[in-house]
């Protein structure tokens, strides 16, 4: 360790006295990945920020030393976002955890960046209000990591993402000039004069500044939900069921797919009460106003039988209602019950062609010889396929990252994207270079030379170089 970087670690336990900042292997191990652990790193120090000061501080001491810092929330995240920088400052949020105000009156609640996203809801319903967007890890993922990733939820189809439901947030600035500075960006109004920079921050993970504070926008309980489950036997004809719901007018508050493989797992791990039988189910909530609720239910259930639909039921009660949505919910660890390594991505089509890209899938992973199970928010088209694989051979990674890949692209080629909520971080890089052209991503890097001019926050992630972009091309074009 040289003198310099033992000067920043001084001048960095002033601000973290004592076990919040953490260094040396031993200490720092539980932080070296997020969920995604086939990437991981080991950072300088870990620094556990407790208030915006805090953040403000650290920021300023690595634009001095020149130490690179990532931000890091509860590090649920799926794209190694939030994966250290060896010879960097990890910088974790997760400790400003406070609900600072709850307003029933302007539907609003003003949070700290490490608030789990769950206790929004939990806190704003004895007002009868809850915060809509609901991403699958919502016990345990924070509102600030949600803004960094955009993320997005089983209920996002009527509600939106995180960009729709935010009002306003409190960000620590790395540009020239204002480093260290607080921003508040947006505000408790529909329309902000300027440059919309609070949207910008959404899905920025990380590499434009450092949330210290949220504000959400909150959503009325709604009067009534209705909740169905159709079986298919095909998975092409459930997913063209997806496209004609919403042709036929409805918008449900939640529309989402499984698989066969998906349904064996998570029935086995949660006795949700799933047909094993089925080679696909949709579970699809439809709530508001009673009687639009039991208008869109005949419509919706015409549909599904029109569709091909082998059986539909209704919820009979909330019992069974949460006993289907918790199987949704559990598929993950539930899928990581029956292989020792599983790596999951998202990629967003047009609904018209899931059953398409579906199938590609599955001729992709028996390419590789490898196992796939789908569960996602068909709605939107947020896929989210998981594939299973074994890291003690010796080519199974490479083998997953190629399969991974090819899904992406071809979620490219029929007009998708290569993320809905995942984010990209160091998981999809080299995509970046096939969904975008060179004038664009340099629009990409303009915008973060502007706002982080020194590149201290998350480098050399979500935005490839223009040397990795040619070098991925070529690396395709001779696979041909």
């Amino acid at each position: 360790m040289d003198s310099s970087t033992r000067v920043f670690l001084a001048a960095l336990r002033r601000v973290f006295p004592g076990e919040r900042l953490l260094c040396g292997r031993e200490n720092t191990a539980p932080f070296e990945c997020d969920a995604l652990p086939v990437y991981c790193e080991a950072p300088l120090a870990v620094a556990l920020a407790h208030s915006e000061q805090d953040v403000v501080a650290a920021v300023r001491l690595c634009h001095e030393y020149g130490v690179p810092l990532v931000s890091r929330g509860a590090g649920t995240g799926l794209s190694a976002g939030a994966k250290p920088i060896a010879q960097g400052l990890l910088l974790v949020t997760a400790p400003m955890n406070r609900i600072l105000d709850l307003d029933p009156q302007a539907m609003t609640a003003r949070v700290q960046p490490g608030v789990i996203n769950q206790q929004i809801s939990t806190a704003a319903a004895p007002h009868g209000l809850y915060y809509a967007p609901d991403p699958s890890s919502q016990i345990a993922c924070s509102i600030g990591g949600n803004v960094a990733e955009n993320a997005g939820g089983v209920h996002c189809l009527k509600y939106g993402v995180t960009v729709q439901n935010v009002l306003a947030v409190r960000v620590v600035s790395a540009a020239a000039g204002s480093v260290g500075e607080v921003l508040s960006l947006g505000g408790g109004c529909l329309s902000q004069p300027g440059y919309d920079l609070l949207a910008l921050v959404h899905g920025s993970e990380g590499g434009l500044g450092v949330i210290t504070e949220v504000t959400v926008k909150l959503t009325p309980v709604p009067e009534k939900t209705h909740t169905l489950m159709a079986d298919f036997a095909s998975v092409r004809a459930a997913a063209d069921a997806v496209s004609a719901i919403v042709r036929a007018g409805v918008i449900p508050a939640a529309l989402e797919m499984m698989d066969k493989l998906a349904i064996s797992a998570t029935e086995a791990f949660c006795h949700a009460g799933y047909n094993l039988e089925a080679a696909a189910i949709l579970l699809i909530d439809l709530d508001g106003h009673l009687l639009e609720v039991d208008a869109e239910l005949a419509v919706v259930e015409q549909v599904l039988s029109a569709s091909g639909a082998v059986q539909v039921q209704r919820a009979a009660d909330a019992v069974q209602r949460a006993r289907w949505w918790k199987g949704r919910k559990s598929a993950f660890p539930a899928i990581g019950r029956l292989s020792p390594d599983y790596y999951c991505i998202d990629g967003t089509v047009p609904r018209h062609r899931i059953g398409e890209v579906l199938e590609a899938t599955a001729r992709f992973a028996e390419h590789y010889k490898l196992q796939v199970a789908n569960v996602f928010h068909a709605g939107d088209g947020n896929l989210h396929p998981i594939i299973m694989f074994d890291g003690s051979e010796p080519d199974a990674l490479e083998r997953t990252e190629k399969l991974a890949a090819d899904i992406l692209e071809y979620c490219i080629a029929v007009g998708g994207t290569i993320t809905g909520e995942h984010g990209v971080g160091i998981e999809k890089i080299n995509q970046m270079a096939v969904q975008f052209s060179d004038a664009e991503l340099e629009q990409f890097r303009a915008i973060k030379r502007a706002l982080d001019p020194f590149q201290l926050l998350n480098p050399d992630k979500q935005i490839p170089t223009l040397a990795r972009c040619q070098e991925y091309r070529a690396l395709r074009q001779d696979r041909g």
